[in-house]
């Protein structure tokens, strides 16, 4: 099984060590699932990292590990050059969802405009995913 999980949800995981984010982080450490990013999904958790309200409580040091373990034990992908064919309300978000789709996974967000599109695309909260592994 192959996942992309959305920035929210990877940067959660570091925040909390309770919770489903961080128990999926885990669960892919333990081989349960394929994590698949992109440079510019490492790129946007990286910015996140670095927001005064994060570095409170996730040291420099911190974030520069967590980065080097998602790039290296993660299946790291090229970004999709095309848009998705179906498309987020928050624009930025469309990268994740033709990632997902060119790379057959399940996408895991915890944006309620991304989980809206469950109809359309496999889109599953933390917790939906988790509970399917």
């Amino acid at each position: 099984m192959h996942a992309v999980l959305d920035a929210n949800v990877l940067v959660s995981a570091l925040l909390s060590s309770s919770g489903a984010p961080a128990t999926l982080m885990e669960r892919w450490l333990l081989g349960e699932f394929e994590l698949v990013v992109s440079e510019r999904l490492l790129e946007e958790v990286e910015r996140t990292l670095a927001r005064p309200k994060i570095r409170a409580r996730v040291t420099a040091d911190t974030a520069v590990e967590f980065i080097a373990v998602l790039r290296s034990l993660a299946d790291v992908r090229v970004d999709p050059a095309d848009p998705p064919a179906v498309q987020s309300r928050d624009p930025a978000d469309d990268y994740l969802i033709a990632l997902a789709a060119e790379e057959t996974a399940t996408l895991v967000s915890g944006d309620a405009h991304v989980l809206d599109l469950r109809k359309e695309i496999p889109v599953l909260s933390p917790k939906e995913f988790l509970d399917s592994l």
